[in-house]
């Protein structure tokens, strides 16, 4: 594999490597009690959100991150959450630019109060551009969230993070009807700042992966349930009304997704082609081709399965630094998975094709 650039389009950054006074530095006063802060208790560091925990704040007594793999590196468990930090492991690894998704507690704990989820969003969005990725812009984007529960206000936040620097967002999208017009609003905007949408794994199941009963179950199956916003947003005829619009399934894997590329297309025939009334004018698989990127950390069937595609749809990621990343040996990682796919195309999965996609020099 000849050199050039590495661009992780999908990294971390977890509530437990967080500063602990990222929230209650940014919340507006009348929800630092409930918003997410930190407490001790025998020795522990915790978050809490509405007085529940939700997370470990620092290192995990019970699991190792790739981090780990070079001893005495992370001692208190935030480095992750450090911008100067990060980009040194970065380099140890040899990755350039790193697109990095952050704390799931403001989705995977549902929040009751949405002024309080909006004001909470906010902080994440703002401490990101402020704190993190202004360490290096070029090379740093921890993406923003944005709200659910209106697309008034989901457009509202959109606009207000662009002004910020921010390159792309995230919407959760299991929280949202996919189906309701209303989040034309959101489409719209993205397609007309230009920047992409990405959907992160992390529901659409009813498995709970806090269980140690059912972990390895949901570990298995949770990219898969991409299929979902993935077939709704291309049959309710989202992206075909806004053909600019580019969304992202996040860590969604390449091996399900050209069979069910396939699938779509069998299905347009039979049950959205006869009916004019809810007709695609295009194949499901040219609007994917068209609009769609899915992310992938080692795919050992990636040269067999993404040109089935094209590789203009794929796009490598390091994980750093859950416990399946490839650092910090992601180029051996890199040639092992992907060395057989073509040089051409192994710079396009692993480099160009996300520095275009986010707008990365």
């Amino acid at each position: 594999m000849s050199e050039h650039r590495i661009y992780s389009c999908d990294d971390h950054l977890d509530i437990n490597a967080m500063p602990r006074d990222a929230w209650s530095s940014r919340l507006p006063a009348k929800f630092r009690d409930a918003g997410l802060r930190t407490t001790e208790k025998d020795g522990q560091h915790y978050w809490l959100l509405e007085n529940n925990i939700v997370g470990i704040s620092g290192r995990y007594p019970d699991m190792k991150t790739a981090i780990d793999r070079v001893e005495g590196l992370d001692p208190d468990g935030l480095r992750a959450g450090d911008p100067k930090r990060r980009l040194e492991d970065m380099e140890h690894d040899g990755i350039w630019a790193s697109i990095v998704y952050g704390p799931n507690a403001l989705s995977g704990y549902r929040i009751e109060d949405p002024e309080l989820k909006k004001a909470s969003i906010r902080a994440w969005n703002d401490w990101s551009a402020e704190e993190f990725n202004s360490h290096a812009p070029d090379r740093l984007s921890a993406l923003p969230m944005l709200p659910t529960h209106t697309p008034d206000e989901a457009v509202t936040e959109l606009e207000r993070v662009v002004g910020l620097g921010h390159r792309g967002a995230i919407l959760h999208c299991f929280e949202v009807n996919l189906l309701d017009r209303g989040w034309d609003r959101l489409w719209a905007a993205g397609e007309d700042i230009g920047i992409p949408i990405s959907f992160h794994i992390g529901g659409g199941t009813t498995l709970d992966p806090t269980r140690l009963d059912q972990r390895a179950a949901f570990a298995a199956i949770a990219p898969l349930q991409m299929d979902e916003p993935l077939a709704l947003m291309i049959y309710s005829g989202a992206l075909e009304r806004h053909p600019k619009l580019k969304i992202v399934l996040a860590e969604s894997g390449v091996g399900w997704v050209p069979y069910f590329v396939a699938r779509m297309d069998g299905i347009y025939h039979k049950h959205s082609a006869p009916y004019p009334e809810v007709a695609l004018k295009s194949l499901p698989s040219e609007t994917f081709k068209r609009q769609v990127f899915a992310t992938f950390e080692e795919e050992p069937l990636g040269p067999t399965l993404i040109p089935l595609l094209s590789e203009d749809n794929f796009m490598w990621a390091c994980d750093y630094p859950h416990p399946d990343s490839t650092w910090p040996n992601s180029k051996q990682a890199i040639e092992h998975s992907l060395g057989s796919l073509g040089e051409e195309a192994v710079r396009k999965v692993t480099g160009e094709t996300c520095k275009k996609l986010y707008g990365l020099p």
